[in-house]
């Protein structure tokens, strides 16, 4: 696949979407929401070759302006690894998983007495009895601080990511290709809100680490034009 960075006799342009690489919690299943824990090398590894597979399916590339990425740190190491320079975009963070960050799904589970399941359920079925804060150290020795609040509502992750879309369409509309450097389960959102389905279905579309898409328009409609590359 080959797009260019500005369409041609009018076309709009592409959304590109870019999953940051390996973590140690993605390894886990730890939930890892707003806790900024580093790339593992893998991942930075893993960054380095998506930009080599955007730059073959998108070798022109992005114009000044057409790179954001989420303000954590796995996302904009990302992208510099990947080879561009981005600005930060505050409404593409990931969730926050409130009292589930930190967390596996069974841990929560185990926590709870029931099955627990983050689409189903949501931040909000989670007890204040499970809010706090507490340090942890990562396999490279890295200490993060993890913050278990309130977090967000998949309503509310959905919210962001229709504002996030604003900010970008009109240079989609200007025939600009535009990349977001992200995380999971916000730019599975994103997609769902692009497509103006519910924020659930996101729970069906698979996204690995450090792999992309691409979103566009066909005949009037937004639509999926490449998935999980």
């Amino acid at each position: 696949m080959t797009t260019n960075n500005v369409g041609g006799n009018g076309a709009p342009g592409r959304l590109v979407l870019l999953r940051h690489g390996q973590t140690a919690w993605s390894v886990s299943g730890q939930h890892t929401g707003r806790t900024d824990i580093p790339l593992t090398e893998v991942g930075r590894r893993q960054a380095a070759e998506a930009g080599v597979r955007l730059r073959a399916a998108f070798p022109d590339g992005f114009g000044d302006g057409c790179v954001f990425s989420s303000p954590l740190r796995r996302a904009r190491d990302t992208a510099r690894l990947a080879g561009y320079r981005c600005a930060p975009l505050d409404e593409i963070a990931e969730w926050d998983y409130g009292c589930a960050e930190g967390r596996t799904r069974g841990t929560v589970s185990e926590m709870l007495g029931r099955q627990w399941d983050l689409w189903r359920d949501g931040t909000e079925a989670l007890p204040e009895a499970m809010r706090g804060e507490h340090g942890e150290t990562l396999p490279d020795g890295t200490r993060v601080t993890v913050v278990n609040g309130p977090g967000e509502t998949r309503d509310d992750v959905a919210a962001r990511t229709r504002t996030a879309i604003a900010r970008v369409l009109p240079l989609i509309e200007s025939g600009h290709d535009v990349l977001l450097v992200a995380h999971a389960h916000v730019l599975r959102i994103l997609t769902t809100q692009w497509l103006g389905v519910d924020a659930g279905l996101a729970r069906l579309l698979r996204l690995d680490t450090a792999h992309y898409c691409v979103l566009g328009q066909y005949k009037g409609d937004n639509v999926i034009v490449h998935w999980n590359a």
